[in-house]
């Protein structure tokens, strides 16, 4: 259990701690010489039960509550002091309301120096706090009076905090590990050191780790938790991490980094959030008003969009969004607190709901609804509230990120919810099992009517099909659905168009007929390099003009495709060609080929290969750049052959 101090400059909590743990936590030269703490201070107090409860000690002064944010981050208990001969003070109720916003709900409030007043001014004294206390999390905690110099009700307290830890509950280690940094020095012999609260997961030795917002890689070599040598720290412990890894010193790790798992690292610098403004506050917020951001130990400029059209009054809790000066290693459900610029008194403070908030259209009814589902703590709850909501799909691994949440975690939310997973190379959409449902027959009605509409048209080109769907999924994620369905044999997939399995476009017999000559001729051998439609009707002595026509029903047929003029390859051709597109694509450098290297790989001629990309260009399968040109995976999918195995999980058919 971590125990942080709260209160007054000069209420003696420093020296309560002394009094509790026989450790001075002032450890800097100018807190010695001011007799003030002035950043924060630790001690750790062995529990009869073999535990380790681990202390936090802030600072009092006014000039240094930024200190006290990044100290009172971490702590799951609270000891509020408040000295018998001043009593509530003015940082005693700053420091009330930031124990509030933080939702700190443990604690004890502990009257010191009760040795210097009668009993009388004591009473009066808890009756201040108790009134304090009312409108907070720590409504009805326990008022302790001892006297840290006289040693009076100290060991009484000590026994207390020992059955807290007692029955403090471990937390448990589920999701990915994340260390709020508020120290990072260096040892020699040793190297860097940072210490800080776990926040979720755990660590061992050995593992590799990310340092956040900086993206800095690194490598644990040794863990102290709760000032022990250990193999494991987890969620709960106060940590000392020794980090190894290139340019790994303390000038690139300091206080308001996170240490985190790899797979966590991705910072913000625009999140939406839930606020709320204290009572205390005189005045509305209005629209961009610049704060201080304080999260973790981090502390650093921001400003507040409201997301209504109206100011944000003393009192109201509201969502907002906030605009950072740079960017943050945040996690949904994370607690900030916001301060004024001037760095004088607490404004107020809550939690973000989404760690990409958008730059536009951010007020919106569906935006404040996606919100809504956002604020839900329950991880299972709030996906199937976002997957009740526009876009009707959520990026899974976006979701399981942003949330800390580990793969089996993911996976166990999915499976009991009975969400349909859709996945794609490097994609993973989460469907409910009511939208999967809708899509499957919109998608079918919709070829229902194209064919109604045009019977004598083979098929509907996949991406006019995908626009009007509804939810408008991301390309690779249709296709993934699109190959599925065909699968299932209720549609066919055919190059980059689509059409119910039991619809067909017959040719009349006699151009049946001359199909069945022209075919021959644009396969095999010439496949890359058909003949064009006079070379056609010369080599079968035919009427140009039938070839023409035939070659063209044919194309509506999806039988082939014009690639130019008079110029038809078979689908199976195009699809060969985009693959080796493709291939020479992913071995070229930054992704680019020329039309010299696509004539080599086919065996075709220079001119045929510039026609050939300058087709795919009009499918944006391809861009030019100069002599070289690039690919859009998306759009190559379209046609490419032997594409991977579609993925979706969760569907009963």
């Amino acid at each position: 259990m971590i125990i942080g101090t709260a209160g007054h400059i000069d209420h003696g909590k420093t020296l309560l701690v002394g009094a509790l743990s026989g450790v001075d936590t002032d450890r800097l030269k100018e807190e010695k010489k001011r007799g003030i703490s002035i950043d924060l201070g630790f001690a750790y107090l062995p529990t009869p039960s073999g535990s380790v409860i681990g202390f936090v000690d802030v600072p009092g002064h006014e000039g240094f509550v930024h200190n006290m944010l990044a100290g009172a981050a971490g702590i799951d208990f609270v000891l509020l002091v408040v000295a018998a001969d001043d009593g509530v003070m003015p940082q005693t109720i700053e420091h009330l309301a930031i124990i509030d916003i933080l939702g700190i709900d443990r604690g004890i409030v502990v009257i010191t120096k009760a040795d210097l007043v009668g009993s009388e001014k004591l009473t009066e004294v808890k009756a201040d706090v108790a009134n304090a206390l009312a409108e907070t999390a720590l409504a009805g905690a326990e008022l302790v009076a001892v006297s840290s110099t006289t040693g009076e009700g100290v060991d009484a307290l000590r026994e207390k905090l020992f059955l807290a830890a007692q029955s403090f509950s471990t937390r448990a280690s589920d999701g990915r590990f994340r260390l709020a940094v508020d120290r990072s020095f260096t040892l020699d012999g040793v190297g860097t050191v940072v210490t800080g609260t776990v926040r979720l997961g755990e660590v061992a030795i050995g593992d590799h780790v990310v340092v956040s917002p900086s993206g800095r890689q690194a490598r644990v070599r040794s863990i102290h938790a709760q000032n022990q040598s250990v193999e494991r720290g987890r969620a709960g412990d106060r940590c000392a991490l020794n980090l190894a890894g290139e340019g790994m010193s303390k000038q690139a790790v300091g206080r308001g980094d996170f240490v985190l798992d790899p797979l966590l690292h991705a910072p913000s610098a625009r999140i939406d959030a839930m606020f709320r403004l204290r009572p205390a506050e005189t005045k509305p917020v209005r629209q961009w008003t610049p704060v201080r951001l304080h999260h973790a130990a981090a502390e650093v400029g921001a400003r507040i969009v409201l997301l209504g059209s109206d100011p944000i009054q003393p009192g109201q809790e509201v969502p907002i969004q906030l605009v950072i000066e740079r960017s943050i290693a945040a996690a949904v459900g994370d607690r900030f607190v916001l301060r004024d610029t001037s760095a004088r008194r607490t404004m107020g403070g809550g939690y973000f709901l989404d760690l990409r908030a958008p730059s536009r259209r951010r007020g919106t009814p569906v935006r404040l609804a996606q919100l809504q589902a956002h604020a839900i703590a329950d991880h299972g709850a709030a996906l199937e509230a976002l997957l009740d909501r526009a876009p009707g799909y959520v990026p899974l691994a976006d979701f399981a990120r942003d949330r800390a949440l580990t793969d089996d975690e993911l996976d166990s939310i999915v499976g009991t919810s009975g969400i349909v997973r859709v996945t794609a190379p490097k994609i993973s959409l989460g469907l409910s099992a009511r939208t999967w449902s809708k899509l499957k027959k919109d998608l079918t009605e919709n070829l229902e009517r194209f064919h109604a509409d045009r019977p004598n048209q083979q098929g509907l080109e996949v991406e006019r099909l995908r626009v009007v769907l509804e939810p408008r999924l991301p390309a690779p994620a249709f296709m993934t659905i699109l190959r599925v369905v065909a699968r299932s044999g209720e549609i066919s997939l055919e190059g980059g168009r689509v059409r119910l399995a039991a619809h067909s476009v017959s040719l009349a017999p006699q151009d049946e007929k001359l199909w069945n000559r022209i075919i021959p001729l644009i396969v095999d051998e010439s496949r890359y390099s058909p003949p064009r439609v006079r070379e056609i009707a010369d080599k079968l002595s035919a009427n140009e003009g039938n070839i023409r026509r035939v070659m063209k029903l044919s194309v509506q047929m999806s039988r082939i495709t014009e690639v130019a003029q008079d110029h038809f390859f078979t689908r199976s051709a195009i699809g060969e060609i985009a693959k080796a597109i493709g291939e020479l694509a992913a071995a070229g450098s930054n992704g680019e080929f020329s039309a010299a290297e696509l004539r080599d790989r086919l065996g075709i001629g220079r001119n045929l290969a510039i026609r050939i990309l300058e087709f795919f260009d009009r499918q944006a399968v391809t861009s030019r750049h100069g002599d070289v040109r690039r690919v859009n995976p998306r759009r190559l999918d379209l046609y490419r052959q032997g594409a991977d195995e579609p993925v979706i999980a969760g569907s009963s058919d």
